[in-house]
């Protein structure tokens, strides 16, 4: 069955970054666009994660959009499901969700040269295709997550809980349960595991840098004031902005404050942790920013509580009733959960995405993702990536990087519909002069400092991060130049002028 409508814009997926395209798209007087949403509700990440402790490390008033202000917040860092139900009241506000088709998965985007036009393939019976002259792939950096290849996990007769997979029916108390992570989902959910089970063991491979997380209920008179008195909030939200900035110069870059950021890490060890063994088991190897920066206040005190203990050796393998390591050590257990982060998508969407020509953007992408301001990508005209090639921040808040980008495909988008163009496809050779820079910055970074992280790709390749302020790059996020594309009119091809749609 095949679809006969044309849509003016089609949005993958319905978390923060979809419905913010779908906001600004509105705004911008685009009327003709779906969602295509593989779950059967909004909220993206916000509604996978519900794991026990669930919530963001960024202050909520900057995890949020700008123009779409919560001025009821209950805490400093707010738990996931109030994350997800502040998406569901953005959904609801601003009417989107009689655009949005759930439990649709797109498996397949093919675009055709000679109209111009995006063929969208989902997974249906009925074998569906969506067609779009714009396409906002929106399904965010981490949409599926990853269970490690462990040898003999196919034997373990036990219980299995991934994070992002949380199973509410399963019971720990009396339980034995194993922890296999020490990331950012991990310690917020060891210290609610320890309170639950019978004993907790954590299996850590690399110690991470932490700082103390400043978490404090929202007091109900901020609440009523930021309601009553929008630019209040506003000038907090700039406050924290300009906090975070500031943190760049010491988790972008190795500078002294990054030694200064050790510091102040290995002095919350000391204060939280006073067994010398176990702080040593604690203490990080390389640079803070090189991993991503974990925050706690109740993690360290989690693991010297008398049912948890830190191994650090080796996994050797998993066996029927639980996990050896390579001391030759075979702790039984119940329960295994592991809170090992996602499949980041470096290479590109989880599916094939055919251009120009019959050209794959996963066999260009093998050996590193690239596209020009994290957004477009030559041969692939009229696709907008949210959280594109190197756009992740270390050191502020991903949706103040999003919502530039918003405005970007907003403009791109209006662009080709306003002109009646065929598309836009950005250059080859400002792809390339763009991204000779961006890995030429990157180099000074952090993240290139030598450690192993989900930042790079096997050979070491950075296409996540973006190598400077929040500010610079909000600043090239604004500057659309039509002179950077090449711009296909129906029958003529345009593009060598310098006007610009900015």
């Amino acid at each position: 069955m095949m679809s006969t409508h044309i849509y003016d814009t089609l949005i993958v997926g319905a978390g923060f970054s979809g419905i913010g395209a779908a906001i600004k798209l509105s705004q911008a007087g685009v009327d003709d666009f779906t969602i295509l949403e593989r779950s059967d509700r909004v909220g993206g990440t916000w509604r996978d994660n519900t794991y026990p402790g669930a919530a963001c490390d960024v202050p909520s008033l900057l995890y949020s959009y700008s123009f779409v202000k919560n001025s009821s917040w209950s805490r400093a860092y707010s738990p996931a499901d109030e994350i997800c139900r502040h998406i569901e009241d953005m959904t609801a506000k601003f009417d989107i969700g009689r655009r949005i088709q759930f439990g649709v998965e797109v498996n397949g985007l093919d675009f055709d040269e000679k109209t111009g036009v995006w063929a969208v393939k989902v997974k249906d019976k009925r074998s569906k295709t969506f067609h779009a002259r714009t396409v906002v792939l929106a399904s965010g950096p981490l949409p599926d997550h990853k269970v490690p290849d462990i040898r003999g996990l196919d034997t373990y007769r036990g219980h299995t809980i991934h994070s992002a997979r949380w199973d509410h029916d399963y019971d720990f108390a009396g339980k034995r349960v194993a922890v296999i992570g020490t990331g950012a989902s991990a310690v917020q959910i060891v210290p609610e595991l320890v309170k639950q089970a019978e004993f907790v063991k954590v299996f850590q491979r690399t110690p991470g840098w932490m700082l103390p997380r400043l978490d404090i209920a929202t007091p109900a008179a901020a609440q009523t004031l930021f309601a009553k008195v929008p630019a209040v909030q506003e000038l907090a939200r700039q406050a924290l902005y300009w906090g975070h900035e500031i943190t760049a110069t010491a988790m972008v870059w190795n500078t002294p404050l990054t030694g200064l950021v050790a510091r102040l890490g290995k002095a919350h060890l000391r204060r939280q942790v006073s067994d010398p063994w176990l702080r040593r088991q604690l203490t990080p190897d390389f640079t803070p920013g090189c991993k991503r920066m974990l925050v706690s206040s109740d993690y360290y005190p989690a693991l010297q509580q008398d049912n948890c203990k830190l191994i650090d050796w080796p996994i050797a393998t998993v066996s029927p009733v639980g996990i050896r390591t390579s001391d030759g050590v075979e702790h039984h257990l119940d329960c295994i959960v592991f809170a090992t982060g996602y499949d980041v998508h470096l290479t590109g969407p989880p599916y094939e995405v055919t251009g120009i020509g019959g050209r794959s953007l996963s066999q260009e992408w093998a050996a590193g993702a690239q596209a020009y301001k994290s957004i477009n990508a030559n041969g692939y005209p009229n696709l907008f990536f949210m959280t594109g090639p190197n756009s992740g921040p270390g050191h502020n808040s991903l949706l103040v990087y999003v919502e530039g980008q918003l405005d970007y495909a907003v403009n791109g988008i209006t662009t080709i519909l306003k002109e009646n163009l065929k598309y836009l496809d950005v250059r080859k050779e400002v792809q390339q002069r763009y991204n000779e820079r961006i890995q030429q910055r990157l180099i000074k970074t952090t993240w290139m400092s030598g450690c192993s992280s989900w930042y790079l790709t096997a050979d070491g390749f950075n296409a996540s991060m973006y190598p400077g302020f929040a500010t610079q790059y909000l600043r090239q996020m604004r500057d659309f130049r039509f002179r950077d594309y090449v711009a296909v009119e129906h029958g003529v091809r345009t593009g060598s002028s310098a006007r610009s749609s900015a």
